[in-house]
């Protein structure tokens, strides 16, 4: 099962959107990294370093985890209809989302960004694939589908830009 031209540019141009905001919000970072942590040296009450740290740690394992590669590695079953794993996958996706939610307290704005901009595109992208498919089709056709568009446009990911926004802002912690 495979997706027309049309839907894959529809898909591609939103993945491109999503793609040049979190690309916006990471060149805004950067700029404001230096403000960022004068702040935090100057205000005791912001959380220590361990906590930030760690919570880095959990947003990276977090967009490990929701990456679609990953969850349809994780997640993916044999004798599901299209329906039911598109709906299995969006759970998934807020369920982990859900489970590392308290993160953002110690993390910063454009790191969470980063974390919510990965999870709805990663819904969308299931979504959107989805609506194309026929109703009869197996749930293997909807990974499958996505997988391809995955590898024909890999730039449709923002798994690789939101990990790399998140060491990043951890590297800076330990300066």
């Amino acid at each position: 099962m495979t997706i027309s031209n049309t839907q894959l540019y529809i898909a591609l141009a939103i993945a491109a959107v999503l793609g040049g905001s979190l690309a916006y919000l990471f060149w805004k970072q950067r700029k404001e990294a230096k403000k960022a942590m004068e702040e935090r040296k100057s205000n005791p009450t912001k959380p220590s370093k361990h906590l930030q740290l760690q919570a880095y740690e959990r947003l990276i394992l977090l967009a490990d985890r929701i990456s679609l590669t990953n969850l349809i590695n994780r997640v993916s079953q044999s004798g599901m209809g299209v329906r039911e794993m598109q709906s299995l996958l969006v759970q998934s996706i807020k369920q982990e989302f859900d489970y590392n939610i308290t993160q953002q307290i110690y993390v910063s704005q454009e790191a969470w960004d980063a974390i919510l901009n990965l999870k709805d595109q990663n819904i969308l992208i299931v979504n959107q694939v989805a609506s194309f498919m026929p109703a009869e089709a197996t749930g293997t056709d909807l990974n499958k589908s996505i997988l391809e568009m995955l590898m024909q446009n890999p730039k449709a990911s923002l798994h690789g830009v939101v990990a790399e926004v998140l060491a990043y802002e951890a590297k800076k912690l330990l300066k």
